[in-house]
């Protein structure tokens, strides 16, 4: 192994679909669309915002974003909320269903996740967070 980009690049693939499938099930409950979860995940870090904001932060259209947030507002995850010092402007936020379920959903993940590492020794935890790190410096985040 050389550690050359495309077998670093194929290794984080491969880490991220190991990630994925043993939370699926757990998301598969809801039955999320991609563009959906994308929705949650961006009001759930930066909070309520109107649905123009929410559109260009996930690089759609309004109208394909207003379909997602319906969706979401059927599932009780987000909901549209008037501001109260503008009536005309109207905010897309998450439910606090969204929350319990996000809460339920990282603690699933979670012990999950301890629970895969646990052949692992505390060295081999310990050099994964370092390259892992390496990689998000050398990406520039």
């Amino acid at each position: 192994m050389s550690g050359n980009a495309k077998e670093i690049l194929r290794a984080h693939l491969r880490v991220g679909k190991a990630i994925a499938g043993r939370t699926q099930s757990y998301l598969g409950e809801l039955d999320l669309t991609y563009p959906q979860r994308i929705a949650l995940m961006v009001l759930d870090g930066d909070g309520p915002m109107p649905i123009s904001d929410l559109a260009t932060a996930m690089g759609s259209a309004n109208s394909t974003i207003s379909g997602v947030v319906d969706r979401l507002e059927r599932l009780g995850l987000a909901k549209r909320i008037r501001s109260e010092q503008d009536r005309r402007k109207i905010y897309v936020t998450v439910t606090e269903k969204f929350i319990v379920f996000r809460d339920e959903a990282t603690a699933h993940a979670t012990n999950d996740f301890d629970e895969a590492l646990k052949g692992l020794s505390v060295q081999q935890r310990e050099d994964i967070v370092r390259s892992l790190d390496l990689l998000a410096d050398a990406l520039g985040k």
